[in-house]
């Protein structure tokens, strides 16, 4: 049985994946992972590119249009069906993914670590970033995240798993993705980041690293600029892939989960599934 993390750095451009972070480059130089480049939904704001990756739909349908308009959505996603099927899921994650995908509005108490074995999301960890702004980012460590998820790997068995962190999103706001302070920081997220993918490898699980958008040389994204929109797809697992020149829909995502996870698409994802099973 296929058993699945996707791993979202927010906010990296294309580029400063593929010059900056070395260990992923690493692998996919010695063949142990592939990596293509991924092109996000329209607008490619952070709120409307989370609702499309586990729903498949374009903001237009969904009708996440920013991060202002937080709600519970109402169609098939990637928690529910895998759910359905049986598969247990976990979330490490921040809030909006919650309120999406589970229950709205986010109550801090109740919702920042649950466990319901009737999902959707099977067990959820989450953060709010409650007060962030430019001279404040009120990130949580990555290298905690990434361990949050591996408890739920191996002490919940979770089949499926996401992990989200906007360290670099918010850094690129303040510092834009051109600079010294970017270079480490990307540099420093691949470091921690690799023996974290070592461990999961080890514990039979495929494992996706990408973004949900880019970010502009002015720190921006949500509009139509390569750099805002695209940004890498690292795939460390057995399945087939696209040719290198094709650049990979970001509304594939939901539906290549479910297929290579060999559980039914639902028949709001229309995009073709570019794994498979």
């Amino acid at each position: 049985m296929t058993k699945i993390l996707l791993i979202i750095l927010d906010g990296v451009p294309y580029r400063n994946w593929r010059r900056l972070f070395g260990n992923l480059e690493g692998w996919v130089e010695q063949g142990e992972a592939r990596v293509r480049r991924m092109r996000s939904v329209l607008p490619s704001t952070s709120a409307s590119c989370y609702a499309s990756i586990h729903t498949g739909l374009p903001p237009q349908v969904h009708r996440i249009w920013d991060n202002a308009d937080i709600r519970r959505l109402e169609f098939p996603d990637v928690f529910s069906e895998l759910t359905k099927a049986g598969r247990r899921t976990g979330a490490v994650t921040h809030s909006y993914w919650s309120e999406f995908f589970n229950r709205a509005p986010f109550d801090v108490v109740r919702d920042i670590e649950y466990d319901e074995p009737e999902g959707p999301i099977t067990h959820g960890r989450f953060h709010t970033m409650h007060g962030y702004g430019h001279a404040n980012q009120m990130t949580p460590s990555d290298y905690d995240l990434f361990g949050t998820l591996t408890r739920l790997c191996e002490v919940k068995g979770i089949d499926y798993g996401i992990l989200h962190s906007c360290t670099l999103d918010s850094m690129g706001h303040r510092f834009f993705h051109d600079c010294a302070e970017m270079d480490h920081a990307c540099a420093h997220l691949d470091a921690i980041l690799a023996p974290w993918i070592h461990r999961w490898r080890q514990n039979g699980y495929e494992v996706i690293v990408t973004a949900d958008h880019g970010q502009d040389a002015r720190g921006h994204h949500g509009g139509t600029g390569e750099d805002q929109r695209d940004f890498a797809f690292y795939y460390f697992g057995t399945s087939s892939l696209p040719p290198e020149d094709q650049i990979l829909d970001q509304l594939a995502l939901a539906p290549s989960i479910l297929t290579r996870m060999g559980v039914p698409v639902p028949a709001t994802m229309k995009a073709a599934p570019f794994l498979i099973r």
